[in-house]
């Protein structure tokens, strides 16, 4: 009789006990074939309501419906089995009340079986966050660039570059540990902000386009990969993925209308 190993997924607890230690690696993902590759190297995958600039077209995030963020949560879970996956709450799934919040937050976590939510906001959250997990939903912060309240806030800026925004944005990241979040998403802050935010309170700050100082890093896998046409300036790109898609395409065009493109052997052969 064979017997399995079971493979231990890494849970919110788990992330949590990572401040000042090895930093925690983490991508997005949207999709169970990448997440199946993402889940050896990373410790949790976020479905991240990005996916509707990525995957979707949209202008920005505020048009993902929440049943789209289940539809991509349930492959990423299928998709990976050791990192903890997290989904992002979308543009008005939490924000009218606690309870609304609570209401959408347990529909995703068990329609996807995910570990955890995200969702953005600083100390005018903090509320939602405590009822949150109070009841027993983990929840991943986010502040500093907040993307679904691009329409306030008038683009996609670098926030914290005078210091008469740090106060502001330092409570808000004390607010949201003191309310219960397990980690929090630092976005596009100056560097010396993250780096201080990340000193000064007791869950992991994951950054992007943050201070190098922060305990663990996100990026759009898409980004990274260099398969979206507009990158952050903060991006590295590890790959050339996008160039070698429109290569593969290009020769596959070009065997289908020169007739070099072959059936494979044996697949059409007739039988008597």
């Amino acid at each position: 009789m064979s017997v399995q190993k079971q493979v231990r997924r890494l849970t919110a607890p788990d992330i949590a006990s990572r401040k000042n230690g090895e930093p925690v690696v983490s991508l997005t993902a949207y999709h169970a074939h990448t997440a199946g590759i993402a889940d050896k190297y990373c410790d949790f995958l976020l479905v991240g309501d990005s996916l509707g600039m990525v995957m979707h077209g949209f202008e920005s995030t505020v048009p993902v419906p929440l049943e789209l963020m289940i539809m991509h949560g349930k492959a990423v879970v299928r998709g990976s089995e050791r990192a903890l996956v997290v989904v992002d709450m979308p543009f008005g799934a939490y924000e009218e009340s606690p309870a609304v919040a609570f209401r959408n937050a347990a529909r995703i976590m068990k329609e996807t079986d995910c570990g955890a939510v995200k969702l953005e906001g600083g100390a005018h959250m903090a509320e939602t966050i405590s009822y949150l997990v109070q009841r027993g939903i983990p929840v991943m912060a986010h502040i500093g660039l907040t993307p679904q309240s691009i329409n306030t806030i008038g683009g996609f800026k670098t926030q914290g570059r005078q210091r008469d925004q740090w106060a502001a944005i330092e409570a808000d990241a004390k607010a949201v540990a003191e309310a219960g979040a397990f980690s929090v998403v630092l976005e596009a802050m100056a560097e010396p902000l993250a780096s201080r935010i990340t000193r000064s309170i007791a869950i992991p700050t994951i950054g992007i386009g943050a201070s190098a100082a922060c305990d663990g890093q996100i990026l759009v896998m898409e980004d990274m990969l260099g398969l979206s046409p507009r990158v952050p300036k903060f991006v590295k790109e590890f790959g050339k993925v996008g160039r070698a898609i429109e290569r593969a395409i290009k020769l596959y065009s070009q065997d289908v209308r020169t007739r070099a493109f072959p059936a494979p052997e044996n697949t059409y052969d007739v039988k008597d």
